[in-house]
């Protein structure tokens, strides 16, 4: 299984980034007008977007060999969360694209959101 590409600074994730938890609910509305909800997941899914600049071309390519072995959001990989360290097996990137900016000589830079799977 892959595993999410750590930078030259031994971090996943540079400042700002952004964690966010949700849960799947689900409401079923009865003829009465009366409602039932129910959990569609045993608990939170997770999700970061990390914004990763100033990489240099080893990190950028490092990245993009990443991308095309988890085919964008095709793959699962494990994504070790740069808050509590705690390691996630089961996450996809939320997208099939990878956009990748090159201002400089070692200042390159991309965006990329990492969300939980649940089976």
């Amino acid at each position: 299984m892959a595993t999410f590409p750590v930078l030259r600074t031994g971090a996943v994730a540079q400042y700002p980034a952004v964690r966010a938890e949700s849960y799947r609910n689900e409401v079923v509305r009865f003829v009465d007008g009366s409602e039932q909800r129910y959990r569609d997941s045993a608990g939170a899914l997770r999700r970061w977007e990390i914004a990763l600049d100033l990489l240099d071309e080893e990190e950028l390519r490092a990245v993009e060999a990443f991308f095309e072995e988890v085919q964008g959001a095709f793959d699962t990989f494990t994504f070790v969360d740069p808050w509590d360290a705690a390691e996630y097996p089961n996450c996809s990137l939320e997208s099939d694209q990878l956009e990748i900016v090159v201002s400089g000589e070692m200042r390159g830079g991309t965006v990329l959101v990492v969300v939980e799977r649940r089976e």
